[in-house]
């Protein structure tokens, strides 16, 4: 029988998200992709240091050896190198012992494509552009940004999400943006009872939800967490809305317009999802972040109220 990956949590990152391949990158840049591609074939055996998103990477494949999470975790690698050039990155994989066997290597092209063929529920990079296509079509996807790093050392994944735009659709953000914070609270007041449409990453916070309940409450290695500008009366249809998709989040934070990154940091994330990049550069001074480029505020400058 064919291998299917029904049931598990599928993550697919970037060799430049994985590893940390800034020396390659500048000759790429600078001198070009026969260079680049000389370069890596050179230094194939000089192990890559852990990129931003290694420890997010290391903490999920752990969850693998556990008795009730044992293979439900699968985490692929798509990069812009070669086979041939991407050797280097798979020596490093061995070297640091991830248990990561699948692989699209695509030649210089964007490996987007690959994120739906392999059916992942998370597209992690550091490129832009290969972020903003896999969101496109329609899988949820982040820019890792390079910054702190705040991990407990219980062993235990613990994952932050930003609502509007990221969890939920934007409309609501639209109406702040359009009418401003007034306008705002109260469609929220009126629609408290009327659950939101889902955003880009409400699927893989839903297969996070079914992974999470493969273990017993006390002992679930994996907590997750809304960190939202929103505060009341605006919760409530949040709360409605999680209700209505019967997934739940661990911990929710209403922030009413504070700053984000103490709360995170408090909160010990591995990483966090937001659409503001500027919410998102913040954050990365106490932990990973994640910049999800999707959403009025994606396309509109001005202020936010997620």
């Amino acid at each position: 029988m064919p291998v299917t990956f029904d049931g598990k949590l599928v993550i697919a990152i970037s060799s430049r998200a994985l590893f940390n391949l800034s020396d390659s990158h500048r000759v790429y840049l600078e001198e070009g992709l026969e260079a680049f591609q000389d370069y890596q074939v050179q230094h194939e055996d000089d192990l890559l240091e852990p990129g931003d998103a290694f420890p997010l990477v290391k903490k999920l494949l752990a969850i693998n050896e556990l008795e009730q999470g044992k293979g439900r975790v699968e985490v692929i690698l798509l990069s812009r190198n070669s086979s041939d050039t991407g050797l280097r990155v798979f020596n490093s994989i061995a070297h640091y012992g991830l248990p990561i066997t699948r692989a699209a290597f695509a030649s210089g092209e964007s490996p987007h494509r690959y994120v739906s063929a392999f059916g992942a529920h998370l597209f992690l990079s550091t490129d832009p552009g290969d972020v903003q296509q896999v969101l496109e079509a329609g899988y949820a996807a982040a820019t890792i940004l390079s910054g702190g790093q705040c991990q407990r050392p219980d062993g235990i994944l613990r994952i932050a999400f930003d609502g509007d735009a990221v969890l939920f659709s934007d409309e609501s953000e639209q109406i702040f943006q359009s009418d401003g914070l007034a306008a705002f609270t109260e469609n929220e007041r009126q629609a408290a009872r009327k659950p939101m449409n889902g955003g880009p990453f409400k699927p893989f916070l839903a297969a996070l939800h079914q992974l999470q309940n493969s273990f017993p409450v006390a002992g679930c290695p994996i907590r997750t967490a809304l960190v939202t500008a929103r505060g009341a009366p605006a919760h409530e249809r949040v709360v409605r809305t999680l209700r209505d998709w019967d997934i739940r989040l661990d911990e929710s934070l209403f922030l009413g317009g504070l700053s984000k990154g103490e709360f995170l940091r408090a909160f010990g994330a591995d990483v966090f999802f937001d659409d503001q990049q500027g919410h998102c550069e913040s954050a990365s001074e106490h932990v990973a972040a994640g910049h999800v480029p999707h959403g009025i505020s994606n396309t509109k400058k001005g202020p936010s109220q997620d």
